[in-house]
């Protein structure tokens, strides 16, 4: 599979059409995660509408490749759905935590079912969140093979879209999204939280060593233009002021530089012996550079708030005990998808009481362990455990044999859970169709190599 490269005469088919219309609802709408936004309204409108049309006049799904991917979007559908089923009064009462809830209803001569969600609004929310990952995994597996080539470029071109947005934000051409809760003035793209522009533009470093070095050789303006393009998004990288983003740009470009090893290294025996390492010095050296004029000219928020007191980190931190009594009080089953902020106002103690909320946990594998308790987590373990083996088995293989879109999905993975490890950009639309994405390449190509040879729509990048 290529980002590039296609058959002679493609035309594309109704799922490329049908994915490019849910990637540009999700650039456009999808960099928020709050249920209220107008944008979620667009973006699952858009999602059901290509998923009927898809369902319709779609071609048959192909879903052997991407089994492992299914069965635990299932699992996911199926866990935030319980959350939703009415329990009876016993039942209900008798759940961890709900002691408080209970108090306040007795003497009550009669008592409604209620579902296992303390916050049902919030599990019908999450629930409804849902059709956008459905949607993308339905038009992947009915995209052919030409269609699929053309994936990863579609959003790499969309991350770079995102990157010329963050820029001229950071010149200060304004830009209100009314479609996103963003906070006008921070260089944050087509998303209202910074580190998850971070993360996506972590995820355009990754994707364009395999642009340049796509099987078919590298010529030399592709070469300088993946330069460019790396330039671009890492000191844009810089300018969002996240932190964590600077982490998440380094582990990306080491990942893909490794994974495009293999046409780097046939680009390179075309070439003069000094012209590539030529290339990559004086590559580094220009980077270096633009990052010291950022930061002499005070202009690289990132670094700066390396060295600074940051109120929402020490928020973050003074609230995790917190969170972490939350959870023990409400395993084995948790409190309910999605209901974070109305349960910490119940357990927040008046020494955290301030003008702004604490509207996630900011680790989003504490926050699935208190919403979904030991289900959730037991779920999360085994997208886990899938990840790794389906990565080393896609990593191990000898380098003539060309797995690269595989390894990018297992990186576009580790970014995103590495990323979750202090925020919640899962919980994003756009964000979502991302871990969607990767982890179907990769279940692709780690089901490709059970057999003798990789099909023809995954040997390249």
């Amino acid at each position: 599979m290529s980002v590039s490269r296609a058959s002679s005469g493609y035309r594309p088919g109704l799922a490329a059409v049908l994915s490019l219309t849910l990637m540009g609802a999700l650039w456009l709408a999808g960099g928020a995660s709050r249920g209220d936004e107008a944008g979620q309204i667009i973006v699952r409108a858009t999602a059901t509408i290509v998923l009927i049309v898809a369902a319709l006049v779609g071609p048959r799904p192909r879903l052997a490749a991407i089994r492992p991917v299914l069965l635990l979007l299932g699992a996911i559908l199926a866990l935030v759905a319980l959350h939703l089923v009415p329990l009876p009064p016993g039942v209900w009462q008798a759940l961890p935590g709900r002691g408080i809830l209970t108090q306040a209803i007795q003497g009550a001569t009669a008592q409604p079912w209620r579902p296992l969600a303390i916050v049902p609004g919030a599990a019908v929310n999450a629930l409804g969140s849902l059709i956008v990952p459905v949607a993308v995994v339905a038009l992947f597996s009915i995209a052919s093979p030409d269609d699929r080539q053309y994936l990863p470029a579609a959003l790499l071109a969309m991350i770079v879209a995102a990157a010329l947005l963050g820029l001229l934000q950071f010149i200060g051409a304004g830009f209100d999204n009314p479609l996103i809760n963003e906070t006008v003035g921070m260089v944050g793209g087509n998303f209202a939280n910074r580190n998850h522009f971070a993360l996506f533009l972590a995820v355009g470093l990754l994707l364009v060593p395999g642009w340049v070095f796509n099987g078919r050789g590298a010529p030399m303006w592709r070469i300088a233009a993946g330069g460019g393009l790396m330039l671009l998004l890492a000191l844009v990288t810089l300018a969002t002021g996240s932190r964590a983003g600077l982490g998440l740009a380094a582990i990306a470009v080491v990942i893909g530089l490794a994974a495009g090893y293999g046409g780097l290294r046939r680009a390179a025996r075309r070439m003069p012996r000094w012209l590539l390492p030529a290339a990559l010095a004086g590559f580094v050296a220009l980077l270096a550079a633009a990052i010291l004029a950022s930061v002499a000219a005070n202009r690289a928020s990132a670094i700066d708030r390396l060295f600074a007191v940051d109120i929402g980190q020490d928020m973050r931190g003074r609230g995790r005990p917190v969170v972490l009594d939350m959870i023990r009080e409400y395993l084995p089953v948790g409190s309910g998808v999605g209901g974070f902020d109305p349960i910490f106002r119940m357990h927040e103690p008046f020494e955290l009481l301030k003008l702004t909320y604490f509207n996630h946990a900011h680790n989003d594998f504490l926050e699935i362990a208190l919403d979904t308790g030991l289900p959730g987590l037991l779920l999360l373990a085994a997208a886990v455990v899938w990840w790794g083996v389906a990565s080393i088995k896609v990593w191990r293989v000898k380098p003539s044999f060309d797995v690269t879109l595989g390894r990018i999905g297992s990186g576009m993975l580790l970014l995103v859970l590495a990323a979750s490890a202090f925020d919640y950009p899962a919980r994003t639309p756009m964000i979502m169709a991302v871990i969607v994405i990767g982890a179907a390449l990769l279940s692709t190509s780690a089901s490709a190599l059970g057999r003798s040879a990789l099909p023809a729509d995954a040997r390249h990048l």
